[in-house]
């Protein structure tokens, strides 16, 4: 079922994710519509967790999207593979409105400066944030997540695992060796 060591069980993702929909809450100062744009494929279950989450504890509603960064990478050219691609969902006006992204792992920073870049494509919202489930380090890019469920300081040669149910049949985040993990 899960590779590597534990850090966060799906109780600890329950809570976590409870915790950052509060600070979410706290930090929107209700100025514009509140946003949850969730980066494909992991990060787009956890915004619509977020989501309902937000949904109980706010009066106006929460719009909810979803981003697939494939053709934003800065890596597109040298990838050998073929990107999979899945379907971005912004259908509505993000024009004036406090976006949140929120992803699974943020790592070098590059999958959020692609997101971002997309996002930008939709229009030009007032605010935006980054809410992230687990934060390893190892920043390539001059970005800082908002919202944080969990540091993990890790090693390059360690790879961090989000499982969702919704993907992967239960929910858990792991941190394993790299090469163990690719295989």
């Amino acid at each position: 079922m899960t590779n590597g060591k534990v850090v966060l069980d799906g109780d600890d993702m329950r809570r976590t994710l409870v915790r950052i929909s509060h600070e979410i809450v706290e930090r929107h100062d209700g100025s514009g519509p509140l946003a949850l744009v969730g980066i494909q494929r992991r990060g787009a279950v956890l915004a619509q967790r977020l989501h309902l989450l937000l949904s109980e504890l706010v009066r106006d509603p929460v719009l909810l999207g979803q981003v697939d960064i494939s053709f934003y990478r800065d890596d597109l050219a040298t990838r050998l593979e073929t990107p999979e691609v899945h379907a971005t969902e912004i259908d509505f006006p993000i024009d004036g409105a406090t976006v949140v992204i929120v992803d699974d792992v943020l790592f070098t920073g590059r999958t959020v400066r692609a997101a971002i870049e997309a996002l930008f494509a939709y229009g030009r919202p007032a605010r935006v944030q980054l809410a992230v489930l687990a934060d390893r380090g190892h920043r390539e890019l001059p970005i800082r997540p908002d919202f944080i469920g969990k540091n993990l300081p890790t090693s390059r040669d360690e790879r961090v695992n989000v499982h969702v149910v919704e993907i992967d049949g239960h929910d858990g985040v792991t941190i394993g060796d790299a090469e163990s993990a690719a295989a």
